[in-house]
């Protein structure tokens, strides 16, 4: 399966790097280019991409408008957002997942981490760097922005003792693959397990199913480290 792509940056030139890298690819197709957050919704829109590659910093409106303006349409729920920037800070990785990002990478990733961020998000899971840790990310989800709501914990009353378990280790920040080995249970088990979880919480993915464990309290955020 092909997975058509949506650039979205204000300078011209990376975003012509990065569509001859993608292009490049058997499995990537590049279907347009934004220089902004507001042409980046036109075009999601015309062309409904897999994922959008978005930028945070650009004139106009911001990626993490656009990102939010993306996630927030009914018309895109099959649409992830990858935040590329060069901004790797821990405010802008609280920002970006508000916003409804699936994945957080630096532009200073190599080409093949890249394209394998592209892949992840494109499956379906989340995408942390490793500059987002854990730990900043759990500092965000259980201090949330003023007016943000918690996910209450009722929420997850309508989930199997097995998917809970299996979406607190995700939570955790554990691959499938390690949820399997602890569990004694196949990979494509977690992955069902995940996707009726995502489905019963009305979760748009793994990244969103992450924020409804810390909000919910099914996990508990660990102390601070070193920022």
């Amino acid at each position: 399966m092909t997975i058509r792509v949506l650039l979205a940056d204000d300078q011209a030139l990376l975003r012509a790097t990065f569509r001859i890298l993608l292009d490049s690819c058997p499995d990537m197709e590049v279907v347009g280019e934004a220089s902004d957050g507001a042409e980046a919704l036109e075009l999601a829109r015309a062309h409904h991409p897999d994922v959008v590659l978005m930028d945070i910093r650009m004139p106009g409106t911001d990626g993490l408008a656009g990102t939010s303006a993306i996630c927030a349409d009914p018309g895109l729920t099959a649409t992830r957002v990858l935040i590329l920037t060069t901004f790797e800070t821990e405010d802008y990785v609280a920002q970006a997942l508000r916003a409804g990002a699936s994945g957080f990478l630096g532009k200073d990733v190599t080409a093949d981490t890249l394209l394998a961020g592209i892949r992840t998000v494109a499956s379906g899971e989340a995408l942390l760097s490793p500059g987002a840790t854990r730990t900043l990310i759990t500092r965000f989800l259980t201090s949330p922005a003023p007016g943000t709501q918690l996910a209450p914990p009722e929420r997850l009353a309508e989930l199997t003792v097995r998917e809970r378990e299996v979406m607190a280790l995700a939570a955790e920040g554990r691959s499938n693959g390690e949820i399997a080995e602890l569990l004694t249970v196949s990979p494509l088990t977690v992955r069902t397990h995940v996707h009726r979880a995502m489905t019963k919480l009305n979760a748009r993915d793994r990244a969103q199913l992450v924020v409804i464990a810390y909000q919910t309290g099914l996990v508990q955020a660990g102390p601070a480290g070193p920022g």
